[in-house]
């Protein structure tokens, strides 16, 4: 069979190669692809974007079905366009992707169904400065739509949220994206990313994983759409995966069905866990994350394309995911400038070949005339696999020494909080003796 994979990053790219290792697989086209899925003979890029000719290539090439990767084309209806065609695809409808493309519909959405998650209101205009300074800081200003992960600011200060608010509504730094804002408590404690596979009724939970959201270690500077992240996350204890499967994920599942927008594709839910172990939501999003699926996919065991069309299907309750016992831990690799005006047109150099415990995923990538080159701000992922986070960590940086471009960046503590928490525990283990 034959399989598209809609997106350029590095998670279409860690889609595309578990998907290319089944042995019912023919080939994996990626729409538009990387430098990585160029060279991957098992891949093949194509240069289409637009869903309309993206769902004729289907039809042409006899593609079994279609997963997607980015939220842009399912928030513009790419998965109600195939369908209406008749073609296999997976992923929520536009509708349901409101969930992600409109932080106000999913704020809304949370508190109609008792979803726990942060107080928040929503503004277009002025008022948001007066609610600001009734409220304090520290204080969350979200842009209300799709923002490529920088619509997101945690301001420490009033000064701060009110200079984010005005970026947003007023300079129009965001364009649509900002036009208006969502204002939400701040919620103190340590994240994780829970995501599952829905099939409009059943629900597949995916390894648990942390993504690690700032720039600089020990989580300083400014927010990314993500410089690493490890699989599986030592917070989610079984009984915290039951309470979110029970809090959160289910009655969304349930809640979009019963509101007529049935969820399909993957779900994903970034949670807040506090000190208490209590978990509130901070978002939706309708897609794979980025980086977390780079670890998840590399841990996966089996076919995944049959995981795909069971989903597609809607018979994930037969399904039983298999993992790789081991530790994933991947560290982004970014350009120079990123996150502001990433620099392009940077030579890679130095990228070592896939090993049992390490694989570079490409996401800003291109290759031309055999040069590969940079050409966005996440430029390569890196993923270590081993018994432990801090092996994994090691394997990982290991691979990462031999990889060059001018102004490359990355941080140097990926899985920090896992090894401290690890390395609590024993300290606690050892005063109780």
């Amino acid at each position: 069979m034959k399989i598209l994979v809609v997106g350029s990053g590095g998670r279409e790219h860690a889609l595309a190669w578990k998907l290319a290792q089944s042995p019912r697989v023919q080939l994996v086209y990626v729409a538009p692809g990387n430098g990585g899925t160029a060279q991957d003979e098992r891949l093949r890029n194509v240069d289409i974007t637009e869903p309309a000719a993206l769902a004729d290539f289907v039809e042409k090439e006899q593609i079994a079905f279609t997963l997607v990767g980015p939220e842009a084309p399912l928030a513009a209806g790419i998965v109600n366009l195939f369908r209406s065609r008749g073609l296999k695809i997976f992923g929520p409808t536009k509708e349901a992707a409101q969930l992600e493309s409109s932080k106000d519909f999913a704020k809304a959405f949370m508190k109609r169904h008792a979803i726990p998650t942060a107080e928040y209101e929503t503004f277009a205009a002025a008022a948001a400065h007066a609610y600001i300074d009734s409220k304090g800081a520290p204080i969350v200003i979200k842009a209300d739509g799709l923002a490529t992960g920088k619509g997101v600011v945690v301001a420490q200060t009033l000064e701060e949220a009110h200079t984010a608010v005005d970026m947003m509504l007023s300079d129009n730094k965001l364009g649509d994206a900002g036009a208006r804002v969502v204002i939400e408590e701040f919620l103190a404690g340590e994240e994780a990313s829970f995501i599952v596979m829905v099939d409009g009724k059943n629900v597949l939970p995916l390894a648990s994983s942390q993504d690690h959201k700032r720039l600089l270690d020990a989580d300083q500077g400014p927010n990314t759409g993500g410089m690493g992240a490890y699989s599986p996350a030592p917070i989610v204890t079984p009984q915290l995966h039951a309470r979110v499967m029970r809090e959160i994920i289910l009655p969304t599942v349930r809640g979009m069905e019963k509101e007529g927008n049935r969820f399909t594709g993957f779900l994903y839910a970034g949670l807040m866990i506090d000190a208490q172990g209590n978990p509130k939501t901070l978002e939706f999003n309708c897609r794979m994350g980025d980086p977390e699926t780079q670890p998840i996919m590399a841990r996966l065991k089996g076919d995944y394309s049959k995981v795909v069309e069971q989903a597609i299907a809607g018979t994930l309750d037969t399904v039983e995911l298999e993992w790789d016992r081991r530790t994933a831990l991947g560290v982004v690799i970014a350009a120079h400038n990123y996150p502001d005006t990433p620099r392009k047109g940077d030579l890679i150099s130095g990228i070592p070949a896939e090993t049992a415990d390490s694989v570079t995923f490409h996401a800003g990538t291109t290759l031309a005339d055999g040069k590969l080159t940079t050409s966005g701000g996440r430029v390569l992922c890196v993923v270590g696999l081993a018994d432990s986070v801090r092996s994994a960590q090691s394997a990982a940086y290991e691979t990462i020494n031999h990889i060059s471009f001018d102004g490359m960046q990355y941080r140097h503590d990926i899985g920090y909080r896992a090894i401290n928490r690890k390395h609590d525990a024993k300290t606690k283990a050892k005063g109780k003796h």
